[in-house]
């Protein structure tokens, strides 16, 4: 008689990208809280999102006048935390339509962008971890 097969192991999480080393648990979600990176003020709770990858175009992070006389810009981010509901955030705020997209800010330093919403996908908020601190 033959020995039983040993019972088939979970699938694996995604691998960790270098920029979220430490940041992402086994089920893919935030270990750590999301904090503004200017004044600290808590933008996710643990647990609040999903680490996804996704190429997006992000006005860059200046103030009007420096961004005014660099002609715009941006960077092309591609690690995020992604929210499926817009109440899960702690704080956060809205810029007015840019076309068919919201960029996310904080919501009491009004610093940002640090994420982009779609308004064609009312379920998918995603906050650029380069542009975000945790704890």
């Amino acid at each position: 008689m033959e020995p039983a097969a040993p019972p088939p192991s979970p699938p694996a999480p995604p691998p960790a990208a270098p920029g979220s080393a430490g940041l992402v648990c086994a089920q893919g979600r935030n270990l750590r809280a999301v904090l503004c990176q200017r004044c600290g003020s808590r933008v996710l709770l643990p647990g609040a999102a999903t680490f996804a990858r996704r190429e997006l175009l992000l006005p860059a992070m200046r103030k009007k006048a420096a961004a005014a006389a660099a002609g715009g810009g941006g960077d092309v981010l591609r690690e995020h935390w992604l929210v499926r509901d817009m109440f899960s955030f702690e704080n956060v705020g809205f810029t007015r339509d840019v076309g068919n997209v919201k960029f996310l800010v904080c919501a009491d330093c009004e610093a940002g962008p640090i994420g982009w919403h779609c308004l064609d996908d009312k379920d998918s908020f995603y906050v650029a971890l380069e542009r975000v601190a945790h704890e």
